[in-house]
């Protein structure tokens, strides 16, 4: 079922799931290095929807035409980074991402899922053989839910399936 747009209500909806979805995973192993899969995932988890990005935090960022807007991120948008290292064997800019809280931080998985200033994110360490985070800026809600869907509930998809 292709959903076009949801409504402002469902989008406030959306965004309160997704950041006390995230909020709930601080300390967390379970996406370690895998950022643009827990930013997906806290909406897409949290709501029964599904989202459609790049295969990478940067061509996410691209596809979503992220730009350097003044001031602090607003709650449930992905604030994205320029991050350079080597995996699978290529060196490119794979970028990171974190999802914004509203307050000036944001939660991303990095070694464990942990909160960060967005700006003071730039200065934690990186891996070994990876760029430090540099940030280019954010998406909002609406451009990352162009396109969305809404997944049945397992009670329809059980009544469908009988």
């Amino acid at each position: 079922m292709n959903s076009g747009s949801p409504s402002k209500d469902e989008l406030r909806c959306y965004v309160e799931n997704a950041v006390t979805w995230v909020k709930g995973r601080l300390g967390s192993e379970e996406y370690r290095f895998r950022c643009l899969a827990f930013v997906e995932d806290a909406y897409e988890m949290s709501n029964n929807i599904e989202i459609f990005g790049g295969d990478t935090a940067k061509e996410s960022a691209d596809q979503y035409g992220v730009i350097n807007r003044e001031g602090v991120p607003p709650a449930g948008v992905f604030v994205f980074y320029d991050c350079w290292g080597t995996l699978k064997g290529r060196y490119k800019n794979w970028g990171h991402v974190g999802l914004s809280t509203g307050d000036g931080n944001v939660i991303h998985a990095w070694n464990v899922v942990r909160i960060d200033d967005y700006l003071d994110l730039e200065n934690i360490t990186p891996a070994p053989g990876w760029t430090q985070p540099r940030y280019i800026g954010w998406a909002p809600v609406e451009r990352i839910f162009q396109g969305y869907r809404k997944l049945g509930s397992t009670n329809e998809t059980d009544e469908n399936d009988r």
